[in-house]
């Protein structure tokens, strides 16, 4: 395993092994070890798995529980167990974990015995999800069990913002995610520092590389003075832009913050892409999906569909159905013998006029 992609992991997931030998271990499948012995990745498999059930709690209890005020002071939630088990199983699932190790760059580096490269087996979900919690088992193991740590290191990997914001809140790391996987067909870069706790910054590693490049910061907010610590962010994108650099008391929230910052550069120097550029064939099939899709990346409101049911002479279901989206003036209506095909109708008339509103 290079140097260069050792870096790279630890730069991406926020955290030094003091053991490189368990990082490298992470991605070292069982055929490989067949062929040329030693240790595979698949222990570190169950221990990862069963600290990301652990972490993913605590992450959910931050976000939704708190101890209430009164004279009990007891726990509360702002959620039922039922919810919390429903968010938990869609941030741990194959599907997710398996796309974070794609978007992180991780699963091209697997190091496999030729039965495996043979199948191609770095392209199932199955052996990305199980890279993903390999390398978390070899953090756990490194930092003995620092729940705090393996927490940490869990915001870095996953993205927590894609589960816990509501609708009304702009995810910009995903933005972030889009536009460079679009515009360079690469992922972001991040480094992650605690600051006042690692030695060397992503700023200087870049300095280093780059004489003169610039760096733009966010100013960290004056309550951020109330802690020990805090973490940053730096953000590089493949091409000549600046280095971005965030804040927050946690790692989800710094790199939201950079992702804000290079977003909103973005936008005053006119790099964004146009609405038009993020629909390439807007068609009825699927276009429940292309607005939902425009919403999220922040065009505009998720959209509201109201559906009326009644029958023509003959007994037979008639759907009737509205798409408004809040902020517009126009809404529009279709009826149908089927609800799915009166919700597509009205979703295709409602994205042909934002496609030509905003334009």
């Amino acid at each position: 395993m290079e140097k260069v992609v050792v870096n790279m992991v630890q730069a991406q997931i926020g955290y030094t092994f003091q053991n490189l030998d368990l990082l490298r271990q992470a991605f070292i499948r069982r055929s490989y070890t067949e062929e040329h012995g030693g240790e595979n990745n698949e222990v570190l498999e169950f221990i990862g798995d069963k600290a990301l059930d652990l972490a993913v709690v605590q992450l959910l209890v931050k976000r939704y529980g708190y101890i209430d005020a009164g004279s009990s002071a007891e726990f509360a939630c702002d959620h039922r167990e039922g919810e919390l088990t429903r968010i938990k199983s869609r941030m741990v699932e194959r599907k997710n974990l398996a796309r974070r190790m794609e978007e992180l760059g991780f699963a091209e580096h697997l190091i496999m015995g030729k039965s495996d490269l043979q199948n191609n087996v770095q392209e199932e979900l199955s052996v990305k999800e199980d890279l993903f919690e390999a390398i978390l088992g070899a953090v756990t193991l490194d930092c003995d069990w620092d729940l705090s740590i393996i927490s940490s290191v869990v915001e870095a990997m996953l993205v927590p913002e894609d589960f816990f914001q509501e609708d009304t809140e702009t995810n910009y790391v995903r933005l972030i995610q889009e536009w460079e996987e679009k515009k360079n067909g690469a992922i972001p870069w991040y480094w992650f520092e605690e600051v006042n706790y690692h030695s060397q910054s992503f700023h200087n590693y870049m300095r280093s590389q780059a004489i003169g490049l610039s760096v733009i910061p966010q100013q960290v907010p004056m309550e951020y003075s109330k802690h020990k610590a805090y973490f940053q962010c730096e953000l590089k994108l493949l091409n000549s832009l600046p280095v971005f650099r965030g804040v927050g008391l946690s790692k989800s929230e710094a790199r939201m913050n950079v992702c804000k910052l290079a977003y909103e550069y973005l936008d005053q120097h006119g790099l964004l892409f146009s609405i038009q550029d993020e629909i390439e064939n807007p068609n009825k099939a699927d276009a429940i999906n292309q607005l939902e899709i425009l919403a999220r990346r922040g065009y505009f409101p998720i959209p509201t569909y109201a559906f009326e049911q009644s029958y023509d002479k003959d007994g037979n279901p008639v759907w009737k159905c509205r798409c408004q989206i809040a902020g517009y003036d126009a809404f529009f209506e279709a009826e149908s013998s089927s609800k799915k095909d009166a919700k597509k109708t009205v979703a295709f008339e409602m994205l042909k006029y934002v496609l030509d509103e905003e334009e």
